[in-house]
């Protein structure tokens, strides 16, 4: 008797185990067919499809580093310094590409808008 949400039989599990073996243990796809693997992205596919905008990126417009900051900081982070907005944007599991830079600011200065901290990383990159 089968019971559960098993949708396979114990024989095509294993033969389906037996078929990613190779991917598991080489970590890359093991077909002869190059069709079958996914293409990767074009120098001129959109930002977003080559990992997180940042605003180390060369094409990370103001307005773009604005966006992902405001994805993962709430206007109640604000006002604060850099080593506030890094506590913040490490607990909501921002990149590390977005993180980096605002490290990078001075201690010192003090952000009240997540647009003047844009601003301030936008500066930076073109310093």
């Amino acid at each position: 008797m089968q019971r559960g949400s098993d949708r396979l039989s114990v024989h095509r599990d294993e033969e389906m185990k037996h078929e990613l073996q190779g991917l598991l243990r080489s970590g890359h796809p093991t077909r002869t067919e190059e069709w079958h693997d996914p293409e990767p992205t074009a120098d001129d596919d959109p930002e977003v499809a080559g990992g997180p905008i940042a605003p180390g990126r060369s094409r990370a417009s103001l307005a773009a580093v604005r966006t992902e900051l405001a994805r993962h900081l709430n206007r109640h982070v604000f006002p604060a310094g850099p080593r506030e907005l890094v506590q913040a944007l490490r607990r909501a599991y921002a990149p590390d590409a977005l993180i980096e830079p605002v490290e990078r600011l001075p201690r010192t200065a003090r952000y009240s808008t997540v647009q003047e901290l844009a601003e301030a990383l936008a500066g930076e990159r073109r310093a």
